[in-house]
């Protein structure tokens, strides 16, 4: 706007003087504020074993620095500068040492504004990018130091809607702003007298043009944000379990996004398939191995398992408790590990004491599958095999727990256990027929085993008797 004023040179001498004091003010002022503002950054480096306080917050004041950097240039940065400059201008145009009418100082002032706010977005964006290397020094001195990571956490400081609207606001209106009021002190010093008509287009123009800014930036947003939230989603997603496939609809750097993350989804299907196929596998391996040891129940928890998943199918079980039922079937024995072979693998009548050692099984079983970690994945397995042999009258073991205090799996697998081990051969007695077994299960159930599971159990094996002896008496 200078080149558009015509002004002598003891006057811009003035004028250049007002804008040295200014800017020495300005700069006094900000070297403050900008030193309070990188305090807890600066203390993270300069102590040799910062606390992990000192870490957190000095990662969150790295987070806020592109905002807090906005509100320096609208802060000291504007008002150092502009107020200095208008208090001096104020009193030399007052004393007639500038020729200027007074409401120039306002204009000045609203022009200041403008470029302040286009400063400050590109400030915002150069602080955005400078402190990503001091965002990954705290973390690492964070995991080092305290192996906590806090990348794990987000930070949203300012939204991509206001960052968009924003910019596309002072990209669409600054410059036609400036080009106005250069205009107009072109058209005043020139005595041009169209002020009137000028302005009354020249607001039109602004007003479309500030309009037009808003609605692209209104579509602009919703443009990027709406893969952001798809991927948001998608991740939510993954969070809960929920491995699903994302739809690629995008032509631009999104589309890239999405074929990423949907390679992603391929690896960890193919990872988790092979992680359940190992875990099954071990299963399975310990289960035979458990039952190696005596040649006569060889298979046993294998078939335990499939008549328990038999049970639970009958009853409707989803899927995912179905899968916890054949594992913890797999297992229930495996507190067998603890009992003496002399006791174990006794051909006759155990003695009391001997049976004694042997009902600790269930519990010696629990207590192995809650040291296995992780813990969580465990914890749905041990009730099966801890409460396997609980009696539906109070009269079982370990706990003599009655009726539905029984847990659900040990209800349905006191049901298959026993099946198997009446139809299975020992060397003192040969196992029973099927039909024999139903019958004794049928005579129990309310008594010995839950009505519900025992009478399911029955009636499938009664109407399928032939699969039975084909497919589940089959030893692995």
């Amino acid at each position: 706007m200078f080149t558009t004023i015509d002004v002598q040179l003891n006057e811009t001498i003035l004028l250049g003087k007002i804008m040295c004091l200014s800017l020495l003010c300005m700069l006094s002022l900000e070297s403050i504020v900008f030193s309070l503002m990188i305090k807890p950054i600066k203390r993270t480096f300069l102590i040799d074993q910062p606390s992990h306080e000192d870490l957190r917050l000095s990662y969150k004041q790295a987070h806020r620095l592109p905002i807090l950097s906005v509100y320096r240039i609208f802060g000291p940065h504007l008002f150092g500068f502009s107020i200095p400059a208008m208090a001096m201008s104020y009193i030399y145009i007052n004393n007639e040492m500038l020729p200027f009418p007074l409401y120039y100082v306002g204009i000045a002032f609203g022009a200041s504004v403008l470029i302040a706010g286009m400063h400050a977005i590109i400030e915002f964006f150069l602080a955005t990018k400078a402190i990503q290397p001091i965002l990954v020094y705290i973390r690492d001195q964070s995991q080092n130091l305290y192996n906590m990571d806090f990348s794990h956490q987000s930070h949203i400081y300012i939204s991509i809607q206001k960052k968009v609207l924003y910019s596309a606001i002072f990209i669409g209106v600054f410059p036609l702003l400036l080009f106005s009021l250069a205009t107009h002190f072109r058209f005043t010093e020139a005595s041009i007298p169209l002020l009137t008509e000028y302005w009354s287009w020249a607001v039109i123009v602004l007003v479309v043009s500030i309009l037009f800014a808003f609605y692209g930036a209104y579509l602009l947003f919703h443009n990027i944000a709406e893969p952001i939230q798809t991927l948001e989603n998608a991740m939510q997603q993954i969070q809960q379990g929920n491995l699903v496939y994302q739809k690629d609809v995008y032509s631009d750097e999104f589309s890239k996004l999405i074929s990423g993350y949907n390679q992603m989804v391929s690896g960890l299907k193919r990872r988790d398939q092979i992680n359940k196929q190992l875990l099954d596998s071990l299963f399975t391996t310990l289960a035979l191995a458990l039952d190696a040891r005596d040649p006569y129940t060889a298979g046993h928890s294998v078939r335990v398992a499939k008549y328990s998943v038999l049970i639970g199918e009958q009853a409707q079980l989803n899927k995912e408790t179905l899968d916890l039922l054949r594992k913890s079937a797999l297992l229930h024995d495996i507190g067998k590990i603890g009992i003496r072979d002399d006791i174990l693998l006794k051909d006759g009548r155990l003695t009391d004491e001997e049976f004694n050692e042997i009902k600790t099984h269930p519990v010696i079983g629990a207590t192995i599958l809650s040291q296995v970690q992780p813990k969580e994945e465990m914890d749905a397995l041990i009730p099966g095999v801890k409460y396997h042999h609980e009696r539906y009258d109070g009269l079982g073991y370990p706990e003599g727990l009655l009726g539905k205090e029984i847990p659900l799996f040990g209800r349905i697998m006191a049901v298959a256990d026993a099946f198997d081990a009446m139809t299975s051969d020992r060397p003192y007695r040969k196992g029973m027929p099927i039909q024999k077994a139903l019958a004794i299960i049928e005579e129990g159930k309310g008594s010995q085993w839950d009505p519900k599971y025992a009478q399911l159990f029955i009636n499938y094996m009664r109407q399928n008797e032939h699969l039975v002896s084909d497919q589940l008496k089959k030893s692995v």
